[in-house]
């Protein structure tokens, strides 16, 4: 059943609960929702199983959250908020979370906005190439999914992202103000005086993530996980990620 919490700009942000036990976040990908990375793929059944409380979420501008239309309602700060009036909501105080790709994005702006509300951390699909950013990509991909005509995108990436985001059913113009949102990217330094556990897990085949090791490395108490012959899309639900995720979330 999805519930609604009330995010810090009035926006309503959509999540659903499952099972019992220490409480794991889900954080979906850029143009994809709670359904589609984490249901879909069994993961609501295998964190169930393992005798855990999942909080799927939706985040704005995705599913059946609120969908402003302006890159600012997006900054990352904020987008990370949302998951504490989830968990604000529910009256959960500390979290295990697992993002992938945007989702992990935000599980690292997370870390270091409200460290005691997390535990343990998975950043799937994010590796190397955090680190590169790239803004003129962003608008590439946004002219990309704002383009009247997708027969004119000569861009693959971008067509791809356009292909993706309509078949979900998705509203465009809001996915292109999220793409171009403000966003801060830690570095090195920064990223290794967070102390959490991670644990960053990209496909061997994962060109938009790149390795998954130099990422890993930047932590405190990062490792790092290869999921072979895998690529951006197929990583999430391969069994290789579920069974080193369920080894690394046991409690303490």
């Amino acid at each position: 059943m999805t519930d609604f919490a009330s995010a810090a700009d009035g926006s309503p942000i959509a999540y659903e609960t499952s099972g019992e036990g220490l409480p794991v976040v889900l954080v979906h990908g850029f143009g994809a929702s709670r359904a589609i990375t984490w249901a879909n793929t069994n993961w609501y059944q295998t964190l169930v199983r393992a005798g855990r409380r999942l909080v799927a979420i939706d985040c704005r501008g995705h599913g059946q959250s609120g969908k402003p239309h302006d890159p600012p309602s997006y900054e990352e700060g904020l987008m990370a908020s949302d998951i504490l009036a989830v968990l604000a909501a529910l009256g959960i105080e500390r979290a295990d979370i697992m993002g992938y790709s945007m989702g992990g994005y935000l599980a690292i702006r997370l870390i270091h906005d409200s460290p005691r509300q997390l535990r343990r951390v998975i950043l799937a699909g994010v590796g190397e190439k955090y680190f590169r950013a790239s803004r003129e990509r962003a608008e590439i991909i946004a002219d990309g999914l704002l383009a009247e005509d997708p027969s004119t995108i000569v861009d693959p990436e971008a067509l791809a992202f356009r292909t993706f985001c309509e078949r979900a059913g998705n509203d465009l113009v809001a996915l292109a103000a999220c793409i171009r949102r403000p966003r801060r990217v830690f570095q090195p330094p920064e990223l290794g005086a967070m102390t959490h556990p991670v644990l960053v897990v990209c496909g061997e085949l994962d060109d938009t993530s790149g390795p998954s090791e130099p990422l890993a490395q930047a932590f405190a108490k990062g490792r790092a996980l290869t999921v072979p012959r895998r690529n951006h899309h197929s990583t999430v639900g391969d069994r290789v990620y579920k069974d080193a995720a369920l080894e690394f979330l046991k409690p303490d």
